[in-house]
């Protein structure tokens, strides 16, 4: 372990980072990663580095979120191109633990539990994901003890999850959310982008272009209008969007917004299949605002 403070400092131990962290002065940013970095989170990245005096990136692949029909072991790992895009983005520390560092009794017993936020949409689709997600960012707020935590709008409702967590549990961070980060034609950043073939890629596009679509207009019934709309040519394409779900929904809680006139934050989502890779994508709006 390397302690120049010019130099990212990679840590496996929750001795290691106290080590890394002591003397170091300041608010203390943590960005939580499960690794195969990208531009989403340089952006991530740069948004602690502005807010805080240390940034912390966690890499760690954590099993409780990966169901029965997902592969752990074949999840990509590649720690040490992580580390050169973590120097490149001025992350001061990167604590990079193992699963026996993280879970020291083996399989917990006790779990963050999401409750009705947790098991609609991405819930539903992968039960006890968002179990493991909670447990696993409850358990690295403790252990890295931050100001802030920065998380990704693009995926809205773990964000919408881990705020709540905050508040229900009196956790003493803040959350920060970070807009989601698009390519030129604006097609959501995702590391699941790079399964698409050039024509899938093409059709895939239709999903950033609903949400833009809708965001055009002034109410809920409307919005959805506009999204069924575009989303309904994109799936007599060649190869088809086929929708998995489209939700209009309060980020607070994230119900489904029902009231017509609703005026107040929302969140515009849609998951879709386009050949065998399943993308979501989705924006934050201000209805009646």
């Amino acid at each position: 372990m390397t302690l120049n403070p010019n130099e990212t400092v990679l840590v496996h131990t929750r001795a290691q980072l106290e080590a890394a962290r002591a003397g170091r002065i300041g608010d203390v940013a943590v960005v939580m990663t499960m690794g195969a970095l990208h531009e989403g989170h340089q952006a991530l990245f740069r948004a602690a580095r502005q807010s805080a005096k240390t940034v912390v990136a966690t890499i760690f692949v954590n099993p409780l979120q990966f169901g029965p029909n997902e592969d752990f072991d074949r999840y990509p790992r590649a720690l040490e191109a992580d580390l050169k895009l973590c120097q490149e983005s001025e992350v001061d520390v990167v604590f990079a633990p193992t699963v026996d560092e993280v879970y020291p009794g083996g399989d917990p017993l006790v779990r963050i539990v999401p409750g009705p936020m947790g098991e609609v949409y991405e819930g539903a689709h992968r039960p006890g994901h968002f179990s493991g997600m909670l447990t696993i960012v409850n358990k690295l707020i403790n252990l890295t003890a931050p100001d802030y935590v920065f998380f990704g709008q693009k995926d809205a409702q773990q964000l919408a999850l881990v705020r709540r967590m905050v508040l229900d549990l009196n956790l003493p961070v803040e959350v920060v959310a970070v807009p989601t980060e698009r390519e030129p034609d604006g097609m959501a950043r995702s590391s699941r982008n790079r399964y698409l073939s050039a024509q899938e890629r093409v059709s895939a596009l239709a999903l950033s272009r609903a949400l833009f679509a809708g965001a055009t207009q002034a109410a809920p019934d409307a919005i959805r209008d506009a999204v069924r709309e575009v989303l309904a040519e994109a799936g007599r394409a060649q190869p088809p969007v086929v929708l998995d779900y489209l939700a209009l929904v309060d980020p607070r809680d994230f119900t489904e917004i029902a009231d017509p006139g609703y005026a107040g934050p929302a969140v515009l989502a849609v998951a879709a299949k386009v050949g065998a890779t399943r993308l979501i994508d989705n924006l934050p709006l201000e209805i009646g605002g």
